[in-house]
Order: C-alpha cells, then sequence, then structure tokens
C-alpha cells in the first residue's frame, strides 16, 4: 500500500495545471446511456474513479475508449447487453448510481446495487428514489439492490427535493431527459457540475431550462443523439491547490481556474489573508502579508462554502491566528481527519458537527493515515506547512480524486514523493 512523503521546506512558485472535474465527469459518463449514438468527452481527468465508471458502462454493454493519454473519453452505447449494475463495482464508488436514471429512462428498467464510495456519512437513496417515482417509476429494494421499472415509459412531472441534493438532481434530470411531457425539479442543486451536465444533455438534444437555479425545467424529447462535451475544471482540486501557497507562503497560478466557480470559498480566502486573482490563464494566489487570520466555516451547498474543501481548509486554520469554528452541516462523519491533524501538533477540538481549531505558530512532521479522499490532501497540505517529514499512509484514496498530485506539487517547488510499498 503506497504512502506519500512530504518535507515542509518553505514558500511554492510556479504554475499548477486544473484537471477537468472527477464528480462533473462521473455524472457525464453515464448520459451515454441514454442515446444508441457516441457521446465523446474531452477534458476527462486521469483517475481510479474514471476507471471503475468505465468498467461499470462496459459491465452494461457500453463501449468506452481512453484516447490521449485518458484525457478524452469515447463513448458508445449502441447495443447495451444488461441493466444490472454489479454490486462488485458499484460498491467502490458512490456516483455509480448516477446509471440508474439513464437505464430507467432508455430500457424501462435497472437493478443497481446500491452505492459504496469514501465512509463520511449516510448519503441515501430516499431522494433518487422519490424523484424516479414521481414519474412513474416502481422501485423496489431487494437483496441489497434497487430494481427499477418503469412499465408505461416515465411521465414528466413536478418533483420537489426536501434536500438540495446534487446526485438526486442528477439521477431525476437525466431521467427526465427522455420522459413524456414536461418535469420540474423544485430545489435543484444549483453547482456547475450540474450545469455542466445540462449544456452535455443540451448538445444531445435535451430541452432543459433553469440549471444554475433552484427550479429546472425538462421537456422530454424522444430520442438524443450523440454530442462531444468539454468537462468543466474541477473546483475541488482548484480549491485545494488554492490552499497550497496559502499555506505555505509563495505565489501559484492555477491554470483553467475561475473565481465564479469558487465564490465562497474565495470569499473566505480574502477574510483570512490570501490574496486571489483572476489572470488570463486561471487565478494567481499568494499571502497578503504575514500569518494567516483565522475564519469560521460553514460549509453549505453551491453557492456557499464546499464540504470537499472542508478538510483543507482545516488544515490552513491549524496555523492561524486566531480560533475558527468549522460547521460540517452535509455530511455528518466529515472529520476524521481531525485526530490526525493533532498528530501533527493542532489543536481541535470536535463536538458533533463542529470543530474549533485554535492555531499554533508550526506543525510538527508525523505519520499520519488518509481516512478519505479529501481528508488525504488536506493531510499533504498539513504536511507542507510542517517540520521536518509527515508520512501519510492509505493513499489510495487520493488517487480517486487527484491526479499526479505529487508532480504538481513538485513543480511549484514542494518536497514530496509517493513511496511504493508492498
Amino acid at each position: 500500500m503506497d504512502s506519500i512523503l512530504v518535507t515542509g521546506n518553505g514558500p511554492l512558485n510556479g504554475l499548477i495545471p486544473i484537471a477537468g472535474a472527477k464528480n462533473a465527469c462521473l455524472t457525464l459518463m453515464p448520459a451515454t446511456l441514454l442515446s444508441e449514438e457516441p457521446l465523446t468527452l474531452t477534458n476527462a481527468p486521469r483517475l481510479s474513479d474514471i476507471k471503475t465508471m468505465t468498467l461499470l458502462l462496459q459491465s452494461l454493454g457500453a463501449e468506452v475508449s481512453s484516447l490521449q493519454d485518458g484525457q478524452v473519453l469515447a463513448m458508445s452505447s449502441h447495443d447495451l447487453t444488461s441493466h444490472v449494475a454489479d454490486y462488485e463495482i458499484v460498491r467502490k464508488m458512490r456516483a455509480s448510481n448516477l446509471v440508474l436514471g439513464p437505464m430507467l429512462a432508455r430500457l424501462g428498467q435497472a437493478v443497481v446495487s446500491l452505492p459504496g464510495g469514501c465512509a463520511i456519512g449516510a448519503r441515501p437513496m430516499d431522494l433518487h428514489i422519490h424523484g424516479l417515482e414521481a414519474l412513474g417509476a416502481e422501485i423496489e429494494l431487494k437483496d441489497g439492490y434497487l430494481h427499477a421499472k418503469a412499465p408505461g415509459g416515465l411521465k414528466g412531472a413536478v418533483v420537489e427535493l426536501s434536500f438540495a441534493s446534487v446526485g438526486a438532481t442528477e439521477n431525476i434530470m437525466m431521467a427526465a431527459t427522455l420522459a413524456k411531457g414536461t418535469t420540474v425539479i423544485k430545489n435543484a442543486a444549483r453547482e456547475p457540475e450540474i450545469t455542466d451536465l445540462a449544456d452535455c444533455l443540451r448538445k444531445m438534444g435535451a430541452q432543459i431550462e433553469g440549471d444554475g437555479s433552484p427550479d429546472i425545467t425538462i421537456q422530454g424529447v424522444d430520442r438524443l443523439h450523440g454530442a462531444t462535451h468539454q468537462v468543466v475544471t474541477d473546483r475541488i482540486e482548484l480549491g485545494t491547490y488554492m490552499l497550497a501557497p496559502a499555506i505555505c507562503g509563495g505565489e501559484v497560478e492555477l491554470l483553467g481556474g475561475r473565481i465564479s466557480l469558487l465564490g465562497a470559498f474565495c470569499e473566505k480566502l480574502d477574510a483570512a489573508g490570501i490574496q486571489v486573482t483572476e489572470t488570463e490563464k486561471g487565478l494567481k494566489v499568494s499571502r497578503k502579508n504575514g500569518r494567516v487570520q483565522a475564519v469560521d466555516v460553514v460549509t453549505e451547498p453551491f453557492p456557499g462554502f464546499p464540504t470537499d474543501l472542508q478538510a483543507q481548509m482545516m488544515a490552513l486554520m491549524c496555523t492561524a491566528e486566531g480560533t475558527s469554528v468549522l460547521e460540517e452541516k452535509i455530511f455528518e462523519n466529515r472529520f476524521m481527519h481531525a485526530p490526525e491533524l493533532v498528530r501533527m501538533g493542532a489543536q481541535i477540538e470536535v463536538h458533533g458537527g463542529h470543530a474549533t481549531v485554535t492555531g499554533v505558530e508550526k506543525l510538527k512532521g508525523a505519520p499520519v493515515m488518509a481516512t478519505d479522499l479529501r481528508a488525504s490532501v488536506s493531510l499533504i497540505l498539513a504536511g507542507l506547512a510542517a517540520e521536518g517529514e509527515t508520512k501519510v499512509s492509505r493513499v489510495y484514496h487520493l488517487d480517486r480524486g487527484y491526479e499526479h498530485v505529487v508532480r504538481k506539487l513538485s513543480g511549484v517547488g514542494a518536497k514530496i514523493e509517493r513511496i511504493k510499498e508492498q
């Protein structure tokens, strides 16, 4: 099992290219199931989760080819051979449940295992089921699988979500593209990944309006055609690498970044004493002057502060001047990185959904263990700012969401290496 060794060595300077969004690409890939014609995605990230989704689509009979060193995915679902998403693949990744809506819409049936992924909370399928049932699906849970069918086809309806779930919005939106009549999703998620999916579906012939707002309207069509679509920039990778010069000092330019992808996050960085400037190529990030200031953070659905940047922000707050409170309102089990940061000398107290962080002048390198995807990179960030060596173990989590971490951070001056272990 590989580990990553980080040695704190001062300011970072240079350029970091930001990949296409993992969460967007994992949503766009199942959209191929909606059409018999080819769907091609460019700017795809090269991650283990993409490989898992590839295996899942191939198990259903879709053709998926990885081109140009993995940055182009050419897919075709002209001859699907199965409507069963098997547990052995689905258990590895939460986003696997996004084949449910497309298969139900095109094939009229789907059998999908309950999903897996990082152990950061329950993340139930209730909203997905509620929305698809509103469109006329009949869904039953048997032996860990959702058995869904739509014997009379899906029909447009008004679907009101009790929570602005990204996954449920995506599943319902894809299903509604082939439903008869008009579907309105109320309290829909507003994330950039939703808009990116809507853009792709429109290129395939779908009629969608209102994406990026709480009300999305979809007018069903008889069929969708092929398309080519560029995956949006990964705002979570962007935010993560923006924190590298914030925590270490120096100035780094993030290629492909835009403030509009991370407005609330950028506001918090500004309050903490971090300067973010838009350039022709992306975003330039540096400290304004002196030590970072403590700021309070509450995670919220977009356009609020992203839950996927909470762990990384906590790493920054560990060396900030003052005390900050981070409140996690999305997932109930997302402070598992806190005890590992404490091993490095951080002062953190966790009470339920709140973590109180009192900044220290310097963290100390230590052996730590990654517990989930975002926690793993938060420990690497902390290691960059710590005295001595930090060894982060169980970094297989990292490969699910960040491509070439060592190469990208080394390129701006970080002392970091991956250790292959048997």
